[in-house]
């Protein structure tokens, strides 16, 4: 299972895991909703894949890496504000500390301004782990 899911599912707190949280989101994208605004979800995918289609299949298989898509797509679909902290830039000492922090906020600008959820992730290039 991809450490993405793993760590989501230490905040998102269904009874589906991290297998769930996959096809909830693999869900998302089959029905061609907003990941972006003003882009089309299924142009989207295309820039990973050759269509949509071959991204999602791709995506469903428990051994695929799941990345920004899937974390923007859990911001919208749990109302989510996501914070990844990437740890390669953290040991830089010419770097502002806020510089290594990626938010992802709800698509909808009424639900940024209150997400329901909140949490951090740590990401070091290839690898997330739970921030708590």
């Amino acid at each position: 299972m991809s450490c993405l899911f793993n760590s989501m599912s230490h905040f998102i707190k269904e009874d589906f895991g991290p297998t769930g949280i996959r096809q909830r989101i693999c869900d998302y994208l089959e029905k061609n909703l907003p990941i972006l605004e003003g882009m089309e979800t299924c142009d989207v995918l295309q820039l990973e894949a050759p269509t949509a289609a071959h991204y999602i299949s791709k995506m469903r298989n428990s051994s695929t890496w799941g990345g920004a898509i899937e974390i923007q797509c859990a911001c919208n679909i749990w109302n989510a504000r996501i914070i990844v902290h990437d740890i390669r830039t953290m040991n830089n000492k010419n770097n502002n500390k806020n510089n290594n922090k990626i938010e992802f906020l709800p698509l909808k600008s009424e639900n940024a301004q209150h997400p329901s959820l909140e949490f951090n992730l740590e990401w070091s290039g290839g690898h997330y782990e739970p921030l708590r």
